[in-house]
């Protein structure tokens, strides 16, 4: 049984080294006008540097171009492809069949990753955009452990799943928050807000802190909880799940580095002997769980369906 990825998203270049020594395998990096939600902006020369890094230790970098493309972008794909294949990217993730237009013109050998977030549901989607192409498909978030399984015995490309770290419960193309801010005629503060992303939708009754930010690519919310699944492993890797991700967007560098410590350390005690994983499991969480800020606690997601948004 092969090992899966374990796939980080570093906040900057400086990031890069030590999660090679954390045990990340592969990363994601990206610019916000090409890629959704990244941990850190990664401009053409931050790109260039991070692949020369990690290539250097062995591991991958993957671009993300999964934005939601409109007509003023279009041109700018195949310039952005090309330099991410001059770079020796790994692979490109996209969402919209655009993008995948554009790498067939400009740089047909690029590997593919589909990545939706919300539409990799089933084994048979996941072939399709594997016979379009794409080596490997990127799971939905809101799926139960169950589908994910039968997913990957009928897929015929890699699977990933995202194993910790908070899910973007909506988005919208609109700059919502500004537009709100501007019709109430406070220009000011919506710029003094662009950008930051320390801000929060608070639900009083369920007492869920929300976080919620503008970028270019429009208006996000964030779950109030934090995905992690380190306890309860066994069946995506008997299943030989080929990539787990830990999205570590709206963390600083240092609590990423921890958390790929600590699921490096639970991957490898699983493949030395699944009683030891077992043994130690509850001792990892706990680990994790002295890391996470008051603000944010941990649920397994959609796994077994606790989750509630």
């Amino acid at each position: 049984m092969k090992k899966p990825e374990l796939l980080v998203t570093p906040t900057s270049v400086h990031d890069i080294l030590p999660l090679v020594e954390a045990g990340a395998d592969a990363y994601v990096i990206g610019e916000q006008r090409y890629g959704l939600r990244l941990a850190g902006e990664f401009n053409r020369e931050d790109v260039k540097q991070a692949i020369e890094l990690a290539h250097s230790a062995g591991k991958k970098v993957y671009i993300a171009m999964n934005a939601i493309f409109h007509n003023e972008k279009i041109e700018e794909l195949n310039d952005y492809i090309r330099f991410a294949a001059d770079a020796n990217a790994d692979a490109i993730i996209f969402g919209d069949p655009a993008v995948l237009m554009a790498v067939r013109e400009t740089a047909p050998q690029m590997k593919l990753h589909w990545s939706t977030e919300t539409t990799g549901t089933n084994w048979y989607t996941c072939n399709y955009w594997g016979r379009k192409g794409a080596k490997r498909a990127v799971l939905a978030r809101e799926i139960n452990m169950d589908a994910i399984v039968e997913i990957k015995e009928n897929a015929e490309v890699e699977i990933e799943v995202q194993v910790h770290g908070m899910s973007c419960m909506f988005q919208s193309k609109r700059s919502l928050l500004g537009n709100y801010f501007e019709y109430q005629g406070k220009a000011m503060e919506i710029e003094n807000r662009k950008q930051q992303k320390n801000m929060f939708l608070h639900d009083k009754e369920r007492g869920s802190k929300y976080p919620i930010f503008e970028d270019e690519n429009g208006t996000h919310i964030m779950s109030p909880n934090d995905i992690c699944i380190i306890d309860e492993f066994q069946d995506m890797l008997e299943a030989g799940i080929d990539s787990f991700k830990i999205d570590g967007i709206l963390k600083d560098s240092e609590y990423i580095l921890a958390v790929t410590k600590i699921y490096r350390e639970a991957i490898d005690l699983y493949f030395e002997d699944p009683d030891l994983y077992e043994d130690k499991k509850d001792d990892l969480l706990a680990a994790i769980e002295e890391l996470q800020p008051a603000n944010r606690p941990l649920d397994t997601g959609f796994f077994f369906k606790e989750t509630v948004y």
